[in-house]
Formats: C-alpha cells, structure tokens, sequence
C-alpha cells in the first residue's frame, strides 16, 4: 500500500533504560541497542516500521546528547529530522515540539507519536491500526492506539473503551483513562474485557493537539509554536516548558471532554521494561544469549545472558538467571527480581557513581 499523503511519523527517543542497567546507560540508551537480534536496533527497527506509513516524513526528537548517535544510526534521515531537547522535559515538551514543527511545515498534516524502544511483532497489524487512526484523526479527534493485554499488569495504565465511533468501523471513543492499577484491580480489567493497555501512541493533527494543550496551558501551547517559528529561541524557551507526560497535559482531560478516539489493536506490543521481558521476548526455551554465542558456556541452565565485555560466561545450574556482563559492571539477578535492577541504579546515584550511569 502506498504511504499516507501528509502523514508524519514522530518518534520521542529519551530515557535511560534504568531497568535494563548496566545495558542501557544514560550516554547509550536502549533504544540505540539491538535487543531483539535483527541487527538494528529498537530506534532503527521503529524507523523501519513506520517507513510505509510515512516514507521520509519523520521527525526524531532526542536529548542533546545523543543527537549524533541517532544521526548516525539514522543516515537516511534529512538534516531536518532529528530534533534536540536541550534538557529533558518529559513527553508534552518532545511531543509538542515535534507538533509545532510539523504544523509549520505541512498544515494538511496528521502526525502519529511512537516511541523509540518498543517492539511491534505484526507489523501488518500495526500499518492497519494506524491507517484507521488517521482516517479518524482527519476528522479532529485525537486517537490513540489501545493494545490487547495479555496479563493483568501492573506496569502499564490502562484504556476503557467507550462507544464505537460513528463512521469509523473499529474505532471506538475512549471513555476514560485508567492509572497504573495494582494487581487486584489488573485482574479486574482484564476480566471485563473492556481495556486495553496504555502505550502512549497517539495520533492527530498537530494544531488539535496544540491546541488541546492550549485550553489546559495556553502558555505552555503558545512556547512551543514561538520555538517552532524561531528556533534560535529554543535556549531561551525550552527552560520555562513543564515537566509533565502527554497523557496527563493533554490526553486525559481530552477523554473527560469526550474528544479522544481509540483503535484497539492486537499488534505483538512489547516495550521491553527489563530484562524479565527481554528474556520472555527472546525465549529459546533454554538459556537465551543476546550477543557472542561463543563466549557463554551453559550447563543445566536456563534464563538470559548478554556477554559484552569479551570474557567468557559459564552460568552452572541456575533457573531463570540473569547476567550481564560489560566491561566496568557485571549484573547477576533474576527475572522474577528484574525490576528491582532500577534500585541498584538509584543506589549508584546516590553514592556518587555517575560514571557508571
């Protein structure tokens, strides 16, 4: 199929990845990693996706300092396509950007937001969805893509879905948005089948959203478009932008309003949060290796290894495992302890030791 006339692709790239430490590090975030196996990594594999939708039409937004390492993953982007946040200012400030250049560059545009470090298995799935978002998105509504829960979880927030959309088959309105729920409440969502997990894609026209940012925070709206229409501002600007997520400016308050849209979607979603999941992703039904095969040695084992420090891994007798070994950090634990990775890299900022961050 063709691409999508004045459709652009926008892809927020930040985070650390705390999760996926000593991996994923502030100076090489996940998404600049291949950690699926194919060779590209999350940031190239998500450019790769969205190629059919929007062909060139795509807009990187990443911090400063990993501008040059998205340029050169991405040497088939123009030099207008990656845009860098002097400091982080959460999703509103990176989205929003993106929405106030593309406004000025194309104003028959629709852009869809889609982060940098997740993984999409049907890509087939994926082009469909967002096509129907996009027709849906013509008509003013901001739209955002539900996905079929597989678990009760509890590290996602949730949609519920609302009425079917007139004149849109598999739209439906979004009735509300749902908090990251404890396990007893997932349970609950999950069984009444009308929920789908939050993650964070949406799609609209860049002056719906702006302005939609504007009734809740007209100054907020109005710094993004100056910044757009004059960049040597941005210094200036950026700095006074709040810290707050595109959900809560924006996408929240919209749904209470009843002007947000939802395609639920089956699409093989995964957003890798640690390594539990990396494993799960990976899964030979042994112990799984991310990387040089030849330098892990396995016995009676079964979880997940990355080698990258050149030294040989023998892991003896252990389930579920988890090792990661780079040249200055060696991680040990389990996948059932996989989130608890992020305290050790609080422990770590705290005691001064941000060179290994």
């Amino acid at each position: 199929m063709p691409t999508l006339e004045h459709f652009w692709s926008v892809i927020p790239a930040g985070g650390a990845g705390t999760r996926l430490w000593p991996l994923s590090r502030s100076g090489s975030p996940k998404f600049l990693h291949d950690l699926t196996g194919t060779g590209r990594s999350l940031l190239q594999g998500t450019v790769d996706r969205l190629a059919p939708l929007s062909g060139d039409r795509v807009l990187v937004v990443t911090g400063e300092v990993h501008r040059e390492a998205v340029r050169e993953q991405l040497t088939g982007l123009g030099v207008g396509s990656v845009l860098a946040e002097p400091s982080p200012r959460d999703s509103m400030a990176a989205i929003g950007l993106a929405a106030a250049v593309v406004e000025r560059r194309d104003p028959q545009a629709v852009m869809g937001s889609f982060a940098a470090d997740h993984v999409i298995a049907d890509t087939g799935a994926f082009e469909a969805a967002v096509r129907q978002a996009v027709a849906a998105a013509y008509d003013g509504w901001l739209v955002t893509l539900g996905i079929t829960p597989t678990s009760a979880a509890t590290g996602f927030g949730y949609i519920r879905l609302g009425d079917a959309l007139p004149g849109h088959d598999g739209v439906h309105r979004v009735a509300s948005f749902v908090e990251k729920p404890t396990a007893e409440v997932a349970e609950g969502l999950l069984t009444g089948g009308d929920h789908r997990w939050n993650a964070g894609m949406f799609v609209a026209r860049p002056t719906v959203l702006l302005d939609l940012l504007a009734e809740q925070d007209p100054d907020f709206a109005g710094r993004l478009r100056t910044i757009a229409a004059s960049p040597e501002r941005l210094a200036e600007l950026w700095p006074l932008l709040p810290r707050i997520a595109v959900d809560h400016a924006v996408a929240e308050p919209a749904a209470a309003a009843g002007r947000v849209a939802v395609v639920p979607a089956d699409l093989g979603w995964d957003d890798i949060g640690d390594f539990d999941s990396l494993a799960s992703l990976l899964d030979t039904g042994a112990l799984t290796v991310l990387g040089d095969a030849d330098l892990v040695r396995a016995h009676g084992a079964t979880g997940l290894v990355v080698p990258g420090s050149g030294r040989v891994v023998a892991v003896v007798g252990l389930d579920d495992v988890v090792v990661v070994d780079t040249p200055d950090a060696l991680l040990v634990t389990t996948r059932e302890h996989a989130q608890q990775v992020k305290d050790v890299v609080a422990g770590l900022r705290e005691s001064g030791h941000d060179g290994l961050l």
